[in-house]
């Protein structure tokens, strides 16, 4: 698993670290048995500070999606993947199609999340939770 740390999003290093393992737990990417990068590795990779890369494992582990075993790593213990997820396929199809439309109109990465999330917002809002 490769870490990509946005410095300039506002979002604390550790959640992002957080945030991009439960995505990949999320999206099967990492399964229970999965052994996270080394502490050193992620620093070497993204010139973080150790203790932040640390911090980040330490609160994957209070929320019991890793646990640390001494002289041999962090593993996964726990998957957040749908079952049946290979259903996501076409959604994704659809997504990627999408994300073609949006950066051909011009949209960045910034634009994207924005207009994603105010979509999703008002989906939610009005649907209620799903």
């Amino acid at each position: 698993m490769e870490f990509r740390i946005e410095r300039r999003s506002g979002v604390p290093t550790y959640l992002q670290i957080v945030n991009q393992v439960t995505q990949a737990l999320r999206l099967g990417a990492l399964a229970p048995g999965d052994r996270l990068p080394t502490a050193k590795a992620v620093v070497d990779q993204t010139a973080v500070n150790p203790n932040t890369v640390l911090k980040a494992y330490r609160e994957l582990e209070r929320q019991g999606l890793v646990e640390p075993r001494p002289g041999a790593g962090t593993f996964v213990t726990q998957s957040l993947a749908r079952p049946g997820s290979a259903a996501d396929d076409a959604l994704r199809a659809d997504l990627e199609q999408w994300m073609g439309r949006a950066t051909d109109a011009g949209l960045g990465r910034d634009d994207v999340d924005a207009l994603v999330a105010d979509v999703r917002d008002q989906h939610f809002r009005q649907g209620g939770q799903r």
